[in-house]
């Protein structure tokens, strides 16, 4: 998976690749050529006692040294550019295809993980495709350079390179196989703590309703528990590498001035060739300890691109035509046609048999109990799923051929849970309509009876919304989303429970400022409450997601018992307040 995403959005940068490999190329042939050089210096310089030799070669020692250091600060740069540029893609690659999901994907993957995919498993494999262009590349290059220069300097110790090369790439490869399930337990206990940091930090007015600080802070703790111990373990792991290296180093520093010593004593190699090749042997390990951090990294940025690989190999349920319909045939309407919905693997479905239809200045009604389906058919109409049986027809045309722009340009959706975008009154509302003037913003919060609260606010329309419009109430936040679809005059509103957090008073008087306003319109309402529905054109009702009665608040009276227990048990509520 990781050479898949990497083949996939580096090819892009494949030319600051090539300029970067000629970079750490010239760098690492200076860096070779500089212990030659010393050991000119020593064999020729300093044992013989010419000052002039050393000098000439010690300027050619520092004009080598700036060259490694400029070719190294470009190689640098480029690497940067390259690995930055490839972490802007993977984010745009997976934000783009997250917000193509439908709720069905969202749902499956969840929105933690969705969250920590995002940002955390992207920062990993680009952390590692930063070290891979700074390290890696140099590496390899320096392993082969390193041995053909120590074999110039003499043959006889290379025994010593056959034995501890495989000795540190045994031991390392060891290490990093145990520890790529560590990882990939690690980013799942990520998971989990992003997951429950969230409900916390989202319903902290429950807990502390309920007071139930000591078990959040006890259920807080466990996930964070697993993720220090899991942590801990692939810590220790990693930690166990660079004794590994500094041992062979050390160990094969020592062999090399050991067997060197006597080959100078036998006449057989020279002080500054004994020199050389241990600077050489050393700058071999070293390039293999470079490579280790690449390898400590490997696995992680391994596990987490199997993890952005998942989402961005996971299509939508919600899929655009090839040759989408890009006008309607009509004017507003909006038919289902035997509809049913399933999730897969779902013993039954959420929706079956719902056939209904809906035209411009009508207002269609949709009541159940708790878990009927009701929102579903919103959703379904608004093609946030599709459906898996029938078809659902808007302006005539079914919603799997429309194009997905069309329809929702035609749609105002006010969802059951409101949600408000951090910014001011007025970003939130022209979020459909950006060019709407301060005249249409005021005349919209008129007829969502939200002009008050918002001129009382400071600064009006310009007044501060937090993420979520937490600085709000329930049901000012749900009369600002109704003002947000009213401001795009669309075609077909789609409420969903708008009205569940307004009073009785406030619900009466915003229905009727609406019906002027919907008057062209199709409008479909999902209400627990009958007197929210009881004036409209026609009224569906579910049980299970199968519609048991369709037609006015009269007909349903006599002809669904469903409908009379709803109305007989909201009847005895109010009797009984």
């Amino acid at each position: 998976m990781l050479i898949r995403l990497l083949r996939q959005h580096l090819g892009r940068y494949r030319r600051l690749l090539v300029v970067l490999l000629a970079l750490q190329l010239v760098q690492s042939v200076a860096s070779l050529y500089l212990p030659t050089l010393n050991a000119d210096i020593i064999d020729r310089g300093v044992v013989t006692g010419e000052t002039s030799t050393i000098w000439r070669l010690g300027g050619v020692m520092l004009l080598v040294t700036l060259v490694q250091v400029g070719f190294s600060i470009g190689a640098v740069y480029v690497g940067s550019r390259a690995a930055m540029g490839f972490g802007r893609d993977v984010r745009s690659a997976l934000f783009h295809r997250v917000t193509a999901f439908s709720a069905r994907e969202v749902a499956l993957f969840g929105a933690p993980s969705l969250i920590t995919r995002i940002t955390n498993d992207v920062q990993q494999v680009q952390l590692l495709v930063a070290m891979t262009c700074t390290m890696a590349i140099a590496a390899p290059i320096t392993v082969v350079g390193g041995v053909v220069m120590a074999l110039r300097q003499d043959a006889g110790l290379s025994w010593l390179l056959a034995v501890s090369l495989p000795v540190l790439a045994g031991s390392l490869g060891l290490v990093v196989s145990r520890m790529l399930p560590k990882f990939r337990l690690m980013q799942e206990r990520i998971d989990n703590i992003n997951r429950v940091l969230r409900e916390q930090i989202t319903g902290m007015r429950v807990v502390r309703a309920f007071v139930r600080e000591p078990q959040e802070v006890a259920r807080f703790d466990a996930v964070n528990q697993d993720l220090t111990r899991t942590s801990l373990s692939a810590g220790r792991l990693m930690a166990f590498m660079f004794p590994i290296v500094l041992l062979v180093i050390n160990a094969s520093s020592v062999a090399v001035i050991w067997f060197g010593a006597g080959r100078i004593s036998r006449g057989e190699m020279t002080v500054g060739s004994l020199v050389a090749f241990l600077s050489y042997f050393t700058l071999i390990l070293i390039a293999v300890m470079m490579g280790t951090f690449v390898a400590i990294m490997a696995p992680r940025a391994a596990v987490c691109a199997e993890r952005i690989q998942q989402v961005l190999d996971t299509p939508t349920s919600v899929l655009v035509p090839h040759e989408p319909v890009a006008a309607l045939r009509e004017r507003g309407s909006v038919e289902l046609r035997d509809v049913g919905f399933g999730y897969p693997g779902a013993e039954s479905p959420v929706l079956a048999g719902i056939t209904l239809r809906s035209l411009p200045g009508q207002t269609t009604a949709i009541i159940g109990s708790t878990g009927s389906g009701k929102t579903t058919l919103v959703n379904l109409v608004a093609r946030l799923v599709d459906a898996t049986t029938g078809a659902v027809l808007v302006g005539g045309v079914d919603v799997r051929e429309l194009d997905p722009e069309v329809l929702w340009q035609r749609i105002g959706l006010v969802p059951q849970k409101p949600y408000l975008f951090s910014g001011t009154v007025a970003t939130n509302l022209r979020y459909g309509k950006p060019d709407a003037t301060d005249e249409e913003l005021w005349a919209a919060l008129e007829v969502a009876q939200a002009r008050d609260f918002v001129a009382a606010m400071p600064g009006g329309l310009d007044a501060e919304v937090a993420q979520g419009g937490s600085n709000v109430s329930g049901g000012q936040r749900q009369r600002l989303a109704i003002a947000r679809a009213l401001v795009r005059r669309p075609e077909v509103y789609l409420f969903d429970d708008s009205f569940s957090a307004l009073d009785l008073a406030t619900d009466a008087r915003l229905r009727a400022a609406l019906a002027p306003h919907t008057r062209d319109a199709t409008v479909l309402v999902v209400a627990q409450r009958v007197s929210t529905i009881a004036g409209a054109d026609q009224i569906l009702v579910l049980e299970d997601g199968v519609p048991v009665g369709l037609g006015s608040h009269e007909d349903l009276l006599v002809t669904c018992p469903t409908y009379v227990e709803i109305v007989d048990s909201q009847a005895s509520t109010r009797e009984a307040a």
